[in-house]
């Protein structure tokens, strides 16, 4: 059974910046991509930056030059540093991440989702 494990949202004002992380565990054989996104009150879930297992990144351009992708392959985690947040960023976070849990058994997990709110 794999989990991924958000942390790190919150209140903050608007121009503030917050850390997200997420953490997956259980019966991991590897980890592909990892990503990010964002799902509004009464809005579709959308991406917010996804990274390669060699660390290549994308971003969606409403956050580029803003957030910052990042990954810790040793402790299966991905990071989310977020800069010069701004009300339109308020939303539910969501990390996934394309993990091989056996030589031919391969899926996509979602994590719980993390509320971060900006206040102007």
């Amino acid at each position: 059974q794999v989990q991924l494990v958000e942390s790190g949202g919150g209140l903050v004002q608007a121009g503030g910046s917050l850390r997200l992380s997420c953490a997956a565990s259980g019966s991991i054989f590897n980890i592909n991509d990892m990503g990010w996104y964002q799902q509004a009150p009464g809005k579709e879930r959308e991406l917010v930056a996804t990274i390669s297992i060699r660390g290549s990144t994308n971003y969606a351009d409403s956050v580029k030059g803003r957030f910052t992708i990042s990954r810790d392959s040793a402790k299966n985690t991905v990071y989310l540093q977020m800069n010069g947040l701004k009300p339109e960023d308020t939303a539910v976070y969501y990390c996934n991440a394309d993990i091989q849990t056996g030589t031919y058994v391969r899926n996509v997990y979602w994590g719980q989702g993390t509320q971060v709110t900006v206040s102007s």
